[in-house]
C-alpha cells in the first residue's frame, strides 16, 4: 500500500504559477504509476495529467496542455505538478493518485480515474481573475 500527501495548493492570480506535490509513504514507488486530478465545486473529478512508473510516458487534459507539466522523483517518492498561466477555470481541489503498475508496461499512464488505487486528500487551488 501506499499513503498520499498533497500539498501545494493556495490562492494564486490569473496568469501565475504553482508547484504541487504529491509525496507518497511505503515502500516501491517506482512501481506506481501516479495522476493528478481536480474536481471543481457541482463538477465531477477529472484528469488532469499522469506519469508512468519510470517517467518516460506522460499524459495530460487537453485543457492543461501547454501549461502544465507532471514529473516525479523516484528516490523522493514524490510527484509534482508544475502549473503556469493559471486560469479562473483551474479553480479546483486537486488530487494526486497512485497505480500499481507493476505488471504493466513501463509506459503506462492511466487518464481514468477508475484506474487508480489510492488517493491523496486534495490540496485546494484558487485562481483570481
Amino acid at each position: 500500500q501506499v499513503q498520499l500527501v498533497d500539498s501545494g495548493g493556495g490562492l494564486v492570480q490569473a496568469g501565475g504559477s504553482l508547484r504541487l506535490s504529491c509525496a507518497a509513504s511505503g515502500r516501491s514507488f517506482s512501481s506506481y504509476a501516479m495522476g493528478w486530478f481536480r474536481q471543481a465545486p457541482g463538477k465531477e473529478r477529472g484528469f488532469v495529467a499522469a506519469i508512468s512508473r519510470t517517467g518516460e510516458t506522460t499524459n495530460y487534459a487537453d485543457s492543461v496542455k501547454g501549461r502544465v507539466t507532471i514529473s516525479r522523483d523516484n528516490a523522493k517518492n514524490t510527484v509534482f505538478l508544475q502549473m503556469n498561466s493559471l486560469k479562473p477555470e483551474d479553480t479546483a481541489v486537486y488530487y494526486c493518485a497512485a497505480r500499481w503498475a507493476v505488471f504493466t508496461t513501463s509506459a503506462y499512464a492511466p487518464i481514468s480515474s477508475t484506474e487508480y488505487n489510492y488517493w491523496g486528500q486534495g490540496t485546494q487551488v484558487t485562481v483570481s481573475s
